[in-house]
């Protein structure tokens, strides 16, 4: 499937996100669902508490802790693959980096709902996330191994900062909670085959429901500070560049790490 890279940007640039239905096809989306239920399954079985008491998602599924060489290097593959970095490059024409790979699924605690969030609100104070979201670096890209209810998003807040009803309920201020409905938040239902493209600090978040389980990509603009924020284990070694097709977006990635030093 052909993209047309400016009309992308231009969605992302003025709404933060896009989505393309069918992006993949079966077989495609099969060979992905076997590699990322590998590690799941090694994952749930290494962090049986946690996952049986909060999870509603793991990380570095690229590492070399769950999954052999070959499957590593398939997932590499796939992430750098030309259908990905189409879509990379329509939102970071210039140097993109690869930052982490995450995995969504339903939480086994019936009482746990799903929430609204900026990623940045993890890492900076009120103040400084106003500013942060000036300068959104950080991508997602979701794609859902089965059918699920997907994503809720506020269209524009990749660039702008909440209205009040949106900070009193992400903030649980005055009375609300994270959990509530936003009268600006727009769902956007997901289907196997389905990618999703979204800003990492617009206001979000997952759905919970059906058969969840979401591979998120997360790259970041090179001219931003977020180096630091990459584990070295889940990049390619050495011998598994060499069977990377297109392995660009790793060796950004090592670039910024070896001038970070």
């Amino acid at each position: 499937m052909l993209v047309n890279s400016s009309q992308l940007q231009s969605k992302y640039d003025e709404h933060g996100y896009f989505v393309i239905r069918n992006y993949f096809n079966a077989d495609e989306i099969a060979s992905l669902r076997a590699v990322i239920l590998k590690f799941h399954q090694r994952w749930k079985q290494d962090n049986a508490k946690f996952y049986q008491e909060e999870a509603f998602n793991s990380s570095l599924i690229t590492g070399s802790q769950y999954l052999q060489y070959g499957d590593r290097v398939q997932l590499f593959n796939f992430i750098s693959s030309k259908k990905i970095m189409a879509l990379i490059d329509s939102v970071i024409p210039a140097t993109p980096a690869f930052m982490n790979t995450q995995l969504f699924f339903n939480p086994v605690n019936i009482e746990q709902k799903d929430f609204w969030h900026r990623d940045c609100q993890y890492d900076y104070d009120v103040e400084d996330q106003m500013k942060v979201i000036q300068n959104t670096q950080v991508v997602h890209l979701r794609i859902p191994l089965f059918d699920e209810h997907g994503m809720e998003l506020v269209p524009g807040t990749h660039k702008r900062w909440d209205n009040e009803e949106e900070y009193n309920v992400r903030q649980e201020e005055k009375g609300r909670v994270s959990s509530e409905n936003l009268s600006s938040g727009k769902k956007i239902n997901l289907a196997a085959g389905d990618i999703l493209v979204f800003a990492a600090d617009m206001i979000h978040r997952g759905l919970y429901g059906l058969d969840r389980l979401a591979l998120d990509m997360l790259v970041f603009d090179s001219v931003g500070d977020y180096v630091d924020y990459v584990d070295d284990d889940c990049l390619p070694s050495d011998d598994m560049l060499d069977e990377i097709d297109n392995p660009r977006i790793f060796l950004n990635t090592m670039a910024l790490k070896l001038k970070a030093g």
